[in-house]
């Protein structure tokens, strides 16, 4: 990324808050860039789920991917590229972040391959990422907002679970820190927030029930983004502000040896 001196850092919009994120979350958004080479990734299942349903077309989920025809396909295509990205972004200038909409076949972004074309369909698994274009962008000051969808080698548009994206994107880009946003703000405990967290404690909560639902995804895509490199990533919620007295406010994963992320 840029040699701007500022971390890396990656942001997942869970497509369940995007309509609902405040305004106090987008100014303290404003502020958040700042500190930070920043790149936002975003989902929009309920959308897409909205539209196959007004369309009559039929869509399943087989373990936590939505199975993708050439039908269903075009309606994420619509969504997430045309609706989607283009509010999202639209909401970003709004509050004077210079962000520009880009879809994951963009100059190549985002490369992938076929999981399983018998059970899943059109759904890929990031290979590749371009980050020089992430780069190009940053450099000139602007927030890329991408929408989770990419190109196999051999050319074929397909789907991709932005959780993971988002993942890829961290990984490649070598960020220093994943931020999910979603509709809580953070992981809770009888209704208080948990600072921080560890794999064994996750596995904890999850089995007594504390974790559960579709927090329990959200948990586990964090605690895969977790590697040598990127040793902190936090859940946070999007109907509040997100950073405060320089800090990112949320739950932080800790990585997986338990230790504290410096």
């Amino acid at each position: 990324m840029p040699a701007t001196g500022r971390e890396t850092l990656v942001i997942k919009l869970g497509g369940s808050i995007l309509y609902r994120l405040s305004p106090q979350f987008f100014m303290s958004l404003a502020d958040l860039v700042k500190e930070y080479n920043a790149v936002i990734v975003h989902g929009g299942g309920p959308e897409i789920t909205t539209m196959l349903n007004r369309l009559n077309i039929e869509t399943a989920f087989i373990n936590g991917q939505r199975k993708t025809t050439a039908a269903v396909l075009e309606v994420a295509e619509m969504m997430l590229k045309g609706k989607v990205n283009g509010h999202l972004t639209g909401k970003l200038n709004g509050h004077g972040l210079n962000a520009v909409g880009i879809c994951g076949y963009d100059a190549n972004l985002l490369t992938a391959s076929l999981i399983d074309r018998e059970s899943l369909g059109l759904v890929g698994e990031i290979e590749e990422v371009n980050t020089g274009l992430l780069r190009v962008l940053i450099s000139e000051g602007y927030l890329p907002v991408i929408a989770p969808l990419a190109l196999t080698k051999e050319g074929t548009k397909v789907n991709v679970n932005a959780d993971l994206a988002a993942a890829a994107i961290a990984k490649a880009a070598a960020a220093e820190k994943l931020l999910y946003v979603t509709d809580v703000p953070g992981i809770l405990h009888d209704g208080k927030l948990i600072p921080d967290t560890t794999a064994g404690e996750i596995e904890g909560m999850i089995a007594d029930g504390v974790i559960s639902g579709g927090m329990i995804p959200k948990v586990n895509s964090a605690l895969s983004a977790l590697s040598p490199h990127l040793k902190e990533v936090m859940i946070t919620g999007g109907q509040q502000a997100i950073f405060k007295d320089g800090s990112i406010l949320g739950t932080k994963i800790k990585d997986k040896g338990g230790v504290a992320a410096s």
